[in-house]
């Protein structure tokens, strides 16, 4: 390791690179997002619609109580607004959040933060402010990032542009400072974790735990395992302190798993296939913990579409990409008489995308820049830091392989803790976005560090213009072997371009479906033309790329070129080759004039509907009911849009609902269902029970598929089926003659019922029922209640005249407050005593600690 002292320098002279940093990255950030900064438009993002619609009725109790509404029933008849919508008081990070962000607009702050968090991570590792710039935009460009933007993953985002912080935190403490490292790997971490993406977090730990095993072989061949436990062990504090902050958010999330579709089925029966499809075994369905195999890997990245981190548009790019009028197909449609109006319409959204994967937004693209520096790496940098991301990076693409590597995925999916409660495995590609860019840097770093020149060798010709033309004077042994290897990746990454256009020479180019798109006279064979127009471009791009990246560095290794110089150079091809990339899935053609207002308009069904001014009744819109959130802002709905209902209501969707059970929609108060039918946009459901009713039998069953079995046949206005099991029942039979329940108080976490019994009798509500937190009182006195028709409420009721209300009390959201707050002012002590001995510090020394072969 070379150690080079570096003088004492004033804290604004080292400050001040940072800054300009920092204000160009935010100028890079305004300039793509300018059409939100200075034409006051937004981003049109689906997913953020869908939550806005699904979060609607919880921000605006919110709005007008200044209270959390913990419990929303505006999606799926019911359901806690922890994964949806809920503020946790205790966690002050969301502070830090806005000072780090600078109140930018949203997917402004998110690609702004990932180039500040990039550059720290490389600036933590001791590289020069130039090259940590390079590698922030590394980093903060890839493709993926804008992709996410672009759909509304913006918790993806965050938790992606906050990785970097992590691994920084992780490399400064077990190579450079520990006290430092922790706490960057505190903040980061913290930070992270509260952005609220689970299956980020768990890929970017896997990444930690592949560095964790790499690092304790290193420690044991070296005997240094105490030095090694106790970095460890400091990790480890950092690790809990930082989960303490999220405690709240984690710990309701955690027991809402448990009765979510993430959790445990209570079913041993398959549910019912779908007309023409094959029936699937109670083991495939996924009645076990965690989610079905089928859905969890549904979307799986192709075995070959791994190219596609090096030419974008092997595979066709997007599953809906766009074509210009001087296309194949643009001159195929227009002989066939398309008007150009018409011509241009469809050119915007044809079906580009060939490869493994139902639907893509686009390609995970880390750049031809990025990957041939990356292959570099593998020869430059030190063993234990290459070996750790290249094998993160091979994990990666086999975990985003999925279904097409089943022997070793569905082994990770049914033994390793945790892997089976998430899903869309080619997600799992983000451990690479991050190990590749890295090692990247590192190995940029390497190659523009100052190198020694050559003792001139005796009898050697001095003559400027010979040793110009043979190189042995001016070539130091080092720089040599730097030529050496550059050459290797150079061979490397061409030639896995040159395998590329040649294996894409015997491709077909089609897609699942063309067969469809056949049936209604399209040109296929035109757009088969373009979708390998697009292949052999790309791979003609990444290889331009690749050889301008990689004359930089030879022209600076023969001293052509200055070190500033060559850092702009890459930075500027790294830029330009990410920019241009990002530009085909996030453009001016994703932004729009509309505000949420002006998103959910009501249509006529709607207002039909609101004339209703009735405390609460549901709404089932029957175009795509689950799978939309429109609906949610202004009804409660019986549908909604979110990837972790509770299974037991996926259950009745699955065996009841979507068999058209009028007796279960009426159980839910389904009193309105919007048809689509121009001649009746509205219908009314005259079975609808209401909020809730006297029963006169109690069917006992013992088993949760006996249960939800009786719902096929159960008169659910006078019988209701309740699991003996779980709910012992000493009456079966009432008479519920003469008596009323009526709904007098709505909030979406407390209902308010007044009740007048003849005689005992038995309520079921249509509410569903969530054991975790949903207690009932009588006449005020706390109360046991009970499940009755597989997801709804149930209360023995005695004679006369009483009141019931059903509150939403969860304790884990009162007690991860609590541990949050404690967890974040700990935090914060923590940030500022690290901050002080940063700067209190004398500068180190600089440290070639990622740079020996």
């Amino acid at each position: 390791m070379t150690i080079v002292s570096s003088p004492a320098v004033p804290l604004w002279r080292r400050a001040l690179p940072h800054l300009l940093a920092v204000v160009f990255f935010l100028v890079l950030a305004a300039v793509y997002f300018s059409p939100i900064l200075f034409d006051g438009k937004t981003l049109a993002q689906h997913d953020v619609v869908q939550f806005n619609g699904g979060a609607h009725e919880a921000q605006l109790y919110r709005e007008t109580t200044g209270k959390e509404a913990l419990w929303t029933n505006s999606m799926f008849s019911g359901m806690p607004t922890y994964l949806i919508s809920t503020r946790f008081p205790g966690d002050l990070s969301i502070y830090l959040h806005q000072i780090f962000t600078l109140h930018l607009p949203a997917v402004v702050a998110n690609l702004f933060l990932a180039l500040v968090c990039g550059y720290v991570l490389f600036v933590a590792l001791g590289l020069r402010p130039l090259v940590a710039a390079v590698g922030a935009i590394a980093l903060g460009f890839t493709s993926y990032n804008l992709i996410i933007l672009a759909a509304g993953h913006n918790t993806k985002s965050l938790a992606l542009a906050y990785a970097p912080l992590v691994l920084g935190g992780l490399l400064v403490t077990f190579r450079r400072n520990r006290w430092l490292g922790a706490g960057l790997f505190a903040l980061g971490l913290t930070m992270n974790v509260r952005s609220n993406h689970l299956q980020i977090t768990y890929y970017l730990l896997l990444l930690v735990l592949v560095f964790g095993i790499v690092e304790l072989v290193a420690a044991l061949r070296e005997k240094r395992l105490s030095d090694f436990l106790g970095r460890t062990a400091l990790l480890g504090a950092a690790a809990v302190l930082a989960v303490g902050v999220s405690f709240g958010r984690l710990y309701v999330t955690a027991e809402y798993g448990k009765a979510s579709i993430r959790g445990k089925s209570e079913l041993t029966t398959p549910a019912p296939a779908a007309p023409g499809a094959a029936a699937v075994t109670a083991s495939e369905e996924g009645v076990g913990s965690g989610l079905d195999r089928d859905y969890a890997f549904g979307w799986s990245y192709g075995v070959g579409e791994t190219i596609t981190l090096l030419i974008p548009n092997y595979y066709g790019g997007a599953s809906a990409g766009s074509l210009s009028e001087s296309s194949a197909t643009g001159k195929a449609l227009a002989g066939l008489g398309v008007p150009p109006v018409q011509l241009r319409e469809y050119l915007q959204q044809l079906p580009l995308y060939w490869g493994a994967q139902p639907v893509t937004s686009g390609p995970v693209y880390v750049g031809a820049v990025v990957c041939f520096l990356f292959v570099l790496g593998l020869f430059v940098a030190d063993r234990r830091t290459r070996t750790w991301l290249l094998v993160g990076t091979i994990l990666s693409i086999l975990l985003a392989w999925g279904k097409n590597f089943e022997s070793f995925n569905y082994l990770m999916f049914d033994y390793f803790p945790g892997y089976n409660k998430f899903r869309s495995v080619s997600m799992a590609l983000v451990i690479a976005q991050l190990a590749m860019p890295l090692l990247a840097m590192l190995a940029l770093a390497r190659m523009l560090r100052p190198h020694p020149s050559a003792v001139p060798v005796a009898g050697a010709s001095t003559h400027p213009s010979l040793s110009a033309l043979s190189g042995s004077a001016a070539t130091s042994p080092e720089t040599a072997i730097l030529q050496r290897k550059l050459l290797y990746a150079v061979g490397i990454t061409a030639g896995i371009c040159v395998l590329a256009f040649l294996a894409g020479l015997g491709a077909d180019f089609a897609a699942p479906i063309d067969a469809q798109m056949q049936q209604q006279g399209f040109p296929l064979d035109a757009l088969r033309e373009d979708r390998a127009s697009l292949m052999h471009t790309d791979v003609f791009r990444a290889l331009v790329f690749v050889l301008l990246t990689a004359g930089v560095l030879y022209f600076y290794l023969r001293r052509k070129l200055s070190a500033t110089t060559a850092t702009l150079l890459v930075g500027a091809l790294t830029l330009v080759d990410l920019w241009s990339v990002d530009k085909r899935y996030l453009n001016d053609t994703n932004f729009q004039r509309e505000t949420i207002a002006q998103q959910f308009v009501p249509t006529a069904a709607d207002e039909q509907i609101l004339q209703d001014k009735d405390l609460s009744y549901r709404v089932l819109n029957v175009q795509n009911p689950f799978n939309e959130a429109n609906t949610s802002y202004f009804h409660k709905s019986v549908g909604g849009y979110h990837g972790a209902k509770l299974r037991r209501y996926q259950d009745l969707i699955e065996r009841q609902i979507s068999a058209n059970n009028p007796q279960v929609l009426a159980m839910l108060n389904t009193r309105y269902l919007i048809t689509g039918d121009p001649k009746q946009q509205v219908q009314r459901n005259p079975g609808a029970l209401g909020n809730a009713w006297f029963v006169s039998e109690v069917q006992k069953v013992q088993t949760p598929d006996q249960e939800i079995a009786a719902l096929t046949t159960l008169n659910v206005a006078t019988a209701a089926v309740v699991d003996a099991s779980k709910f012992p029942l000493a009456k079966t039979s009432y008479n519920a003659a003469g008596s009323t329940i009526a709904l007098t108080n709505y909030a979406p976490d407390e209902l308010t019922y007044r009740t007048t019994a003849v005689q005992e009798g038995f309520v079921v509500f249509s509410e569903i029922y969530y054991a975790d937190g949903w207690n009932a009182y009588l006449d005020g006195k706390l109360v046991p209640h009970l499940r009755a028709n597989y997801v709804l409420r149930a209360l023995p009721v005695p004679a006369g005249t009483h009141t019931i209300a059903f509150k939403f009390e969860p304790k884990e959201y009162a007690i991860g407050n609590t541990i949050s707050l404690i967890s974040s002012v700990l935090l914060i002590l923590v940030l500022l005593a690290t901050v002080a001995y940063a700067i209190k510090r004398k500068p180190a020394p600089t440290a070639e600690a990622y740079s020996a072969a």
